[in-house]
């Protein structure tokens, strides 16, 4: 995958999961992120990479957030993976 892919599929998840209320709370608490860093960080690598650990952490989150977003569910941690510049992290 490349970068730019990786990128855009992390703006896309986060996108998703702003749209699950059930879950944005519990990632706002988990990471200590606010609704204005929602915003202002929503383009940096890192930050993405903090959201993609975050739907990572839940198998049911991955293939819910990838049939929201028409891939496949590998393409979430394979995204995380380039984003962080190789730091692989396992869903399953």
């Amino acid at each position: 995958m490349r970068q730019e892919t990786a990128h855009v599929l992390a703006i896309r998840a986060l996108a998703w999961l702003v749209s699950q209320e059930s879950l944005i709370d519990g990632f706002l608490a988990h990471t200590g992120a606010s609704q204005d860093d929602l915003r202002a960080q929503a383009g940096d690598p890192d930050f993405l990479c903090g959201v993609l650990d975050y739907i990572l952490l839940n198998d049911q989150w991955v293939l819910d957030c990838a049939a929201e977003l028409e891939v496949i569910p590998e393409d979430v941690p394979s995204a995380r993976m380039v984003l962080g510049r190789g730091d692989q992290r396992h869903w399953t």
